[in-house]
């Protein structure tokens, strides 16, 4: 039996949160990024920027100078966070597997659910109205007989489109479009290839098979079978998140600890939020300093199961004053929580009132910004507790 993947890619997926959590942006340039007159690069770019050349990993000065009319907005990665959560639950609700590729990119396998559905175009057509109904959002779907090939298609769709590759069609379909499409391949083999006569994938498809292999051994059978439109590659949920991270990459060096542990705090906060939304608690805290020189260091401790802002930070800036030693300006600070386990209540026999103060207080900050996706910042409050 022939397999059915659908790939299912949000468009422009944090430019177009940003145009739900703020509707007047609607059909206007956004730009999501750091600071243009820093070190800033672009998160996500809508297609209304796009069309002056604007791209994601494209430094923001770069980007303002292509498209200078575009308005700009700071990312807000954890309501980010919080719509894919919400997607990837609606579609659950349709496919018995669901892998969540990245954010805003999600793989089903829906073989054998034509007997359920029908036509699995008109489901595809569903999902993205039920998706763009529940959540404002716009999406592009792909439908293949295997990973690969619906990915490329959803790509092909792109914005708000949906497109199925016949099976045993997936080559001819691949044929025509230019190497680049085909996921995978570097900035040096796509050098490489295009020096052998590679254009295509359908070029690549017909380069004879031994000559791939011996130019790129694994690689070369790997690119030679993809050109071809085959991959085996399964369907698979992924396992419980591992770690919550989040960094910043200042837009001046600096060794000022004030400004330093200013910024820890944020991070913490950040990542804190993160951490109590999945419903775990950490184990280890990670610490993450790069400095001028590029030279990169991290440092970690594991304990006791910490959710909390204000425990977590205390960590955090010990192992910032344990760790930086040297003269040398910082670039960027990062916090890592990992050894996650399930913050599970546990009833007491003598309540903690100074805990369950802390507990709900938390829980209040954390219900504002689920409400108005605030950057509820209380750094000033935690230093002022913790020196």
């Amino acid at each position: 039996m022939a397999r059915t993947i659908l790939h299912l890619d949000m468009d422009a997926f944090f430019a177009n949160v940003e145009r739900v959590l703020n509707p007047s942006l609607k059909g206007k340039p956004i730009i999501v990024g750091g600071n243009p007159e820093g070190r800033g690069v672009v998160s996500s770019a809508s297609y209304e920027a796009r069309e002056y050349g604007v791209h994601a990993a494209m430094p923001m000065s770069r980007a303002m100078k292509l498209c200078p009319h575009a308005i700009v907005v700071t990312p807000h990665h954890h309501r980010y966070g919080e719509f894919s959560e919400r997607i990837y639950r609606i579609l659950k609700i349709y496919a018995p597997v669901v892998e969540r590729a990245s954010i805003d990119e999600f793989y089903l396998d829906l073989t054998g659910c034509d007997r359920l559905y029908g036509d699995m175009l008109g489901l595809a057509g569903k999902l993205k109205k039920v998706i763009l109904r529940e959540t404002g959002l716009p999406c592009s779907i792909g439908i293949a007989s295997n990973k690969l090939a619906a990915k490329i298609a959803s790509g092909q769709a792109k914005p708000d489109g949906l497109l199925r590759i016949t099976p045993a069609k997936e080559a001819l379909f691949l044929s025509r479009l230019p190497l680049k499409e085909l996921p995978g391949i570097g900035k040096t083999t796509h050098e490489k290839l295009r020096d052998m006569g590679i254009r295509t994938i359908g070029d690549l498809a017909r380069f004879p098979r031994s000559l791939l292999v011996n130019s790129f051994g694994k690689v070369g059978e790997s690119l030679w079978q993809r050109a071809g439109g085959m991959d085996r590659e399964e369907v698979r949920e992924r396992a419980r998140q591992k770690s919550l991270s989040q960094e910043k990459t200042f837009e001046r060096d600096s060794e000022d600890p004030l400004f330093l542990k200013t910024t820890l705090s944020h991070l913490v906060e950040e990542v804190g939020y993160r951490l109590r939304k999945h419903g775990m608690r950490a184990k280890t805290v990670t610490l993450k300093i790069r400095y001028s020189d590029f030279r990169t260091i991290t440092r970690s401790t594991t304990g006791g199961e910490v959710d909390g802002d204000a425990e977590i930070y205390q960590i955090a800036r010990e192992l910032l004053e344990k760790a930086h030693t040297r003269r040398v300006r910082i670039r960027l600070l990062g916090v890592c929580l990992s050894n996650l386990t399930p913050a599970v209540e546990q009833k007491q026999l003598f309540e903690d009132k100074g805990e369950k103060s802390k507990s709900s207080l938390y829980r209040s900050i954390d219900r504002i910004r689920d409400k108005f996706g605030l950057k509820l910042h209380l750094g000033s409050s935690i230093l002022h507790r913790q020196e």
